[in-house]
């Protein structure tokens, strides 16, 4: 049996180890960086890097190191993406935005602070349980989704569309580019942990790129009919912002049954791992099968 408590709790204690204290020198800094990495995310990132390396054995002080990275970097995205210049919200997971806290200026070197650890956190401490070549491929999976041709891809498409009528291919690009791509870094980091050939490399990339469409896809549907209170933050936004997405272009029906779409098609993909894959698929279903 999975125990998703005792899971969040390593992640937790990892991070906890990996960050300097709140009263180092300079204190403010790291009391911003402290603030958002334990506002009570559910950690899904790093789990499914763990889930994913689970599949091969590996063990979960392996897949660590790569886990809270993806985490870091997340954080950080989370930090700029609610600036005022970006989507100026003042809520994220039910309480004030880092830079309603701190101000814009921290907020911006707080989300730099945590980019650039996640990578000296993989080096270092990725160095003490796992090969240099390893670290190598690992530090290159999340450069390559994080950057111009990953998330950040993505979020300048977003910003760039919002007020455009949707489009199916922008709307894609989108979709797969802001979130698909760290999730898809997540899983494959799990795999390439866990020594995973480059087959299985395939399934499990195909795996990450539909449950990471189906979690947008419900995203969008939950901006529209979510509960305030279990998000963490206020819906409408994306309507009020002109954004591009699913309900938009398609209806919230039609949305609701490309998401379900997805999440089977990522089932398939993990046909070939049996049971070993059981807390993976798990895992997928809790972030596409959220309450409407």
């Amino acid at each position: 049996m999975y125990d998703l408590k005792k899971s969040v709790a390593l992640v937790d204690a990892a991070l906890d180890c990996y960050l300097a204290p709140a009263h180092t020198f300079p204190r403010e800094i790291h009391e911003a960086v402290r603030y958002s990495v334990f506002a009570g995310g559910k950690r899904l990132r790093p789990l499914l890097t763990l889930a994913a390396a689970h599949i091969f054995g590996a063990a979960e002080e392996a897949a660590m190191p790569p886990a809270c990275a993806i985490e870091l970097v997340h954080t950080y995205s989370l930090i700029h993406d609610d600036l005022p210049a970006l989507d100026n919200d003042d809520y994220r997971r039910g309480r004030l935005s880092n830079h309603k806290v701190f101000g814009d200026a921290m907020a911006i070197l707080a989300g730099d602070a945590l980019l650039t650890r996640a990578f000296e956190l993989l080096s270092i401490e990725g160095q003490k349980v796992l090969p240099d070549q390893t670290i190598v491929r690992l530090v290159a999976e999340l450069g390559s989704a994080a950057g111009a041709a990953g998330m950040i891809g993505g979020q300048v498409v977003d910003m760039q569309s919002e007020g455009q009528l949707p489009n199916a291919e922008t709307l894609e690009y989108i979709h797969r580019h802001k979130t698909g791509m760290l999730f898809t870094c997540c899983i494959r980091s799990g795999g390439i942990v866990g020594g995973a050939s480059s087959s299985q490399i395939k399934r499990l990339t195909a795996f990450a790129e539909h449950i990471g469409l189906a979690f947008q896809i419900i995203d969008d549907i939950l901006d529209i009919i979510g509960d305030e209170n279990k998000l963490g933050k206020k819906v409408g936004s994306d309507e009020n912002k002109q954004k591009m997405t699913y309900p938009a272009l398609y209806g919230m029906e039609q949305a609701k049954r490309k998401a379900t779409h997805c999440l089977q098609a990522a089932r398939e993909e993990l046909n070939e791992f049996g049971k070993r894959a059981d807390r993976l698929l798990w895992l997928g279903e809790k972030l596409v099968e959220r309450e409407y």
